[in-house]
């Protein structure tokens, strides 16, 4: 990421002299000015293609030598409560910096995550931060080679190198089925979204590693993936409870779904175990007793803005993968009463 021999950003001035031109008619051509005659045109056009030029939003900017100072935040759901923390925890580090913050959502869709890097890539962001819907993000090289800097966090990055900070989901997964184990729970259904995600994928490792440890089987009939709402994770645990030899306690992995294993258990009055990867805001309160997988989500925020300053600032040094320790936590309301 650092070095004396990348690629630097084409300019105006190079798009001019690719294309035998004045830098004023590669500006007009730029913004559309209808009096440049069609062969000139071209030829700019031309050159933007060979060149692989952006416009830019921010040319003053950057013609007068300055940063933006500006960063760019990609998330998937502001409305979640991990990502409006981490939001608010960024643009903290970026305030700290004179910096301001653009944060976009996703949607946990991975041509919208590329359209959006794109996009803040134009307007000339000194640095982003992602957390990645994609499994692809070969996209962002170009960008990077050519200075832009990139701080993946809570999911690595994949087709190509660059920092990440990411949760120690397996280990934090494991934990929280041993602690279901050393309870004497051996039928443990495990709700969580789709292994195609790479937080899902680890924490599914993790209940391996444990179940597969402590000599149980890995029965597939007890796992349900794919599950993203609080409504779906209501019906599943319905549905499992409602077996011919249902589970006697429940791994969640993450908060959406530990809240609707919450509701359902809640409603039947059951009483099965349940310890669920991510604390959440209130979890002290919720009408029953809950272990939950729980790690310091401004501290994960907090991490990657400041590794992506220290990029933005001159650091040069070999991509590195920062890694956030969890902690097996008791909430419920029971417990306030003790």
């Amino acid at each position: 990421m650092g070095g004396q021999d990348r690629p630097r950003r084409p300019t105006v001035s190079d798009v001019a002299a690719t294309a035998g031109v004045s830098v004023k008619t590669v500006s007009r051509v730029i913004n559309n000015v209808p009096t440049v005659r069609p062969e000139l045109v071209e030829q700019v056009l031309v050159a933007i293609g060979e060149l692989g030029f952006r416009r830019n939003d921010m040319a003053s900017s950057l013609r007068s030598g300055r940063r933006t100072a500006t960063i760019g935040l990609i998330i998937e759901d502001l409305a979640n409560p991990f990502y409006s923390v981490i939001a608010a925890t960024v643009a903290k580090v970026a305030r700290s910096y004179d910096t301001h913050l653009i944060t976009v959502s996703s949607e946990e869709d991975p041509r919208l995550e590329q359209r959006q890097f794109l996009e803040l890539c134009q307007r000339r962001v000194d640095g982003l931060i992602i957390v990645p819907a994609g499994s692809d993000h070969s996209y962002a090289r170009p960008e990077m080679e050519m200075g832009m800097r990139v701080v993946f966090l809570d999911r690595p990055p994949s087709g190509i190198l660059a920092d990440s900070v990411v949760i120690d989901n397996a280990r934090g997964a494991r934990t929280g089925v041993e602690d279901l184990l050393a309870a004497g729970h051996s039928r443990i259904g495990v709700i969580t979204d789709s292994p195609s995600i790479y937080t899902a994928r680890e924490r599914l490792s993790g209940v391996r590693t444990a179940l597969t440890e402590a000599g149980i089987p890995y029965d597939d009939s007890l796992i349900r993936v794919g599950v993203t709402r609080p409504e779906e994770a209501v019906r599943v645990v319905a549905d499992m409870l409602d077996g011919a030899d249902p589970p006697t306690a429940f791994f969640t992995g993450n908060n959406r779904i530990t809240v609707g294993a919450v509701r359902e258990l809640c409603r039947r009055g059951h009483d099965a175990a349940l310890t669920g990867f991510d604390d959440f805001e209130l979890s002290a309160l919720m009408p029953r007793s809950l272990s939950l997988i729980a790690y310091d989500v401004q501290e994960l925020g907090r991490t990657a803005a400041l590794r992506l300053f220290d990029r933005i600032g001159g650091d040069g040094s070999w991509p590195s993968e920062t890694v956030i320790g969890t902690r097996l936590v008791r909430r419920g309301v029971e417990l306030l009463k003790t």
